[in-house]
């Protein structure tokens, strides 16, 4: 078998395959390399996550696979393969121009992306039924009134109330967890392969991250596609991934199946993840490690840098009464009533 059937049978196997991905910024003349080798692959019907802290790379890598790298990030290295289950084909997504016919094909088509903040990523001048009927209207031939009924479906898919009135709408007249299912129901309107997911909660509260998550899950089981999980989060991971990757610095570290990497973790950068995270069991005046602050040779023992952050007591006389910071006594707040104002007869 000669090298490019190997590189197509390759691809076959996997919806996306990407080989030492090199990623490049351009900072006044000088390249400074933000990803550095990176491979991975995600199956058809699947959910990988991109773990790391802020940046480690995760949304750039992200960004390339769609082609929406900003001007000053180039690909100067590597292979994004793509196979569409619906062609014969393996495309080198690294190759293709951005801005080319058949890269916008595959952009929003094929490979769909969310945001994290709804708000930015929406038009505030066009309706929440004109925006999502715009992609549909780009990739399939529709007639205008089959494809807002096809809109409307999609919203009530995506658990809008009253969807027909919902198509109406503008951004600012929905709140945070519905302007997200719209930005959910603009991605997959068109039924694409891989859903990039690039920090689809952050901006949302507790509850509500729990709900578009569960609609996520919901929707990749029904459309039968892949989801790229780009994510800080590890409860997010815990609850989502079939297999996850670990950046740190623009490097995988450690990637495996969910169950792998959350029950025997190898990297120190991972175990210092973990050590970031609280739990019930933690000793009176430890406090948790700052991912921030770990290299890869000071978190080779994070349970032992755990034990060296514990808070100091100062030292106190024997039988001396403890200091007090702040000590309030007979406090009394009064507020005056207004005798006359605009009401008063």
């Amino acid at each position: 078998m000669n090298a490019a059937a190997d590189t197509a049978s390759q691809g076959a196997r996997n919806l996306i395959t990407v080989r030492d991905l090199r990623i490049t910024f351009d900072q006044h003349g000088k390249g400074l390399e933000v990803v550095k080798g990176v491979t991975f692959r995600i199956a058809p019907g699947k959910t990988v996550a991109l773990v790391g802290e802020s940046g480690a790379g995760k949304s750039v890598i992200g960004q390339s696979i769609i082609g929406i790298l900003p001007k000053i990030a180039q690909i100067t290295g590597g292979e994004i393969l793509f196979a569409d289950p619906r062609r014969d084909d393996v495309i080198d997504l690294a190759r293709i121009d951005p801005e080319s016919r058949s890269y916008r094909k595959i952009r929003g088509g094929r490979i769909s992306i969310i945001f994290q903040e709804p708000m930015t990523s929406l038009s505030a001048f066009h309706t929440i039924g004109d925006q999502i009927s715009e992609a549909l209207f780009l990739h399939r031939d529709v007639a205008r009134q089959e494809g807002l009924q096809l809109v409307v479906e999609m919203l009530e898919l995506c658990g809008f109330p009253q969807p027909a009135e919902a198509v109406k709408r503008y951004p600012f007249e929905l709140s945070g967890g519905l302007r997200q299912r719209a930005m959910i129901a603009m991605a997959l309107v068109c039924h694409p392969a891989l859903l990039i997911a690039d920090e689809p909660t952050t901006a949302l509260d507790v509850s509500v991250q729990a709900q578009i998550l569960k609609l996520i899950k919901d929707l990749q089981k029904k459309l039968n596609m892949a989801v790229l999980m780009i994510t800080h989060d590890l409860g997010v991971v815990a609850n989502m991934a079939d297999e996850v990757i670990v950046l740190f610095h623009g490097k995988i570290v450690e990637s495996g199946s969910v169950e792998d990497i959350f029950t025997r973790p190898k990297h120190p950068y991972l175990k210092g993840l973990f050590g970031a995270v609280p739990h019930f069991d933690m000793k009176p005046g430890e406090r948790l490690i700052s991912p921030a602050d770990l290299s890869q040779e000071s978190a080779a023992q994070p349970k032992a840098a755990a034990r060296g952050r514990r808070a100091k007591k100062p030292a106190s006389k024997a039988g001396a009464a403890p200091r007090v910071l702040l000590e309030v006594r007979h406090l009394t707040k009064e507020f005056t009533a207004r005798k006359g104002g605009f009401l008063s007869a």
